[in-house]
């Protein structure tokens, strides 16, 4: 009804259990979308009411996939101390011909999800195909969900190797997902020892303006590939510039981000990744190739999430109907 519009609590998403596989589907057809000029999004502006914390609005249209809507998330890093979540927010999606609000849905679940199928959409166009050792460097909820998202694409996938400031945190997620897949999971002392050796390196730590990498020119292997989702919180200059291939989620957003500082020393700009990802560029072009995609996350692959989770709510009779 236009007078009516659907809410879905975290745990109304949480039940409509979007299987992984169709999250990456839904992410790649907003990438290929995207790369046929088929999205509107401007970079999310955002405020941040303390340091290293943030609350940004991201808006986008898929004309594709009809799909047009905003996302309202926050991430604060000192929740942890508190009990409480990094990541926060709520997502509303619009009817696109009218404008109106058909759906408001909590937000965490989409954002944990469909970063880690960005990763993995990466993964398949700029990692080896055979890589089977991968490094987490962050073994939160990103952490978890990326080794997801990248072992239902990477089947080769054998040990991981796992880093997180807490050992206690590091641990309870080796073992969850050695429980979980079945995988060799090794927990390391360090950050170098989850990235040298490794094929594949995710670093999911929270977003610092001014961090203090320690990730080394070296480190990643010939032929590694590395997705950082904490801009390049981990990543010193020299281990950035020792990147033969690097691509970005939305070129036009790491602009943005440089304009406010971020970004200081990352290399040239290979390709947006939806050009790698629609076929316009090629991926990895040897097996000797340092590539990495510096994934911001962005508002496209919400949306296309949510319309998914959204249709299939109506189907099963998940949500409360509210009255507009």
């Amino acid at each position: 009804m236009p007078d009516e519009m659907l809410y879905l609590s975290s745990a109304d998403v949480a039940r409509v259990d979007l299987p992984i596989t169709e999250v990456i589907e839904a992410v790649k057809s907003a990438f290929v979308e995207k790369g046929k000029g088929g999205t509107e999004m401007p970079p999310k502006p955002g405020i941040h009411p303390v340091p290293d914390a943030f609350i940004h609005a991201m808006p986008a249209y898929i004309g594709g996939l009809g799909a047009a809507g905003m996302k309202w998330v926050s991430g604060y890093p000192e929740n942890r101390k508190r009990g409480l979540p990094y990541i926060s927010g709520l997502l509303v999606l619009n009817d696109p011909d009218t404008g109106l609000p058909i759906c408001v849905m909590d937000a965490v679940w989409i954002t944990a999800k469909r970063t880690a199928a960005a990763t993995a959409l990466a993964a398949t166009h700029m990692a080896l195909p055979e890589s089977k050792v991968f490094g987490i460097l962050g073994c939160g909820v990103q952490g978890r969900t990326n080794l997801e998202a990248l072992q239902a694409v990477m089947n080769s996938l054998e040990t991981v190797r796992a880093f997180d400031i807490d050992r206690a945190t590091a641990g309870k997620y080796a073992a969850d997902m050695k429980l979980a897949f079945g995988m060799d999971i090794q927990v390391v002392d360090s950050p170098r020892m989850a990235v040298e050796g490794s094929d594949i390196v995710v670093t999911a730590g929270p977003i610092l303006k001014n961090p203090r990498p320690s990730i080394e020119a070296g480190w990643l292997k010939s032929g590694g590939f590395a997705c950082p989702i904490d801009f390049d919180s981990y990543w010193t200059i020299g281990a950035m510039r020792a990147i033969d291939k690097f691509c970005t989620d939305d070129v036009d957003q790491l602009r943005y981000y440089q304009t406010l500082g971020y970004f200081s020393s990352v290399p040239d700009v290979y390709a947006d990744l939806s050009d790698v990802i629609a076929g316009k560029k090629p991926g990895r072009e040897s097996a000797e190739e340092r590539t990495m995609s510096m994934n911001l996350g962005i508002a496209i692959e919400d949306m296309a999430t949510a319309v998914r989770i959204l249709e299939r709510a109506k189907k099963k009779g998940i949500g409360t109907w509210l009255p507009l």
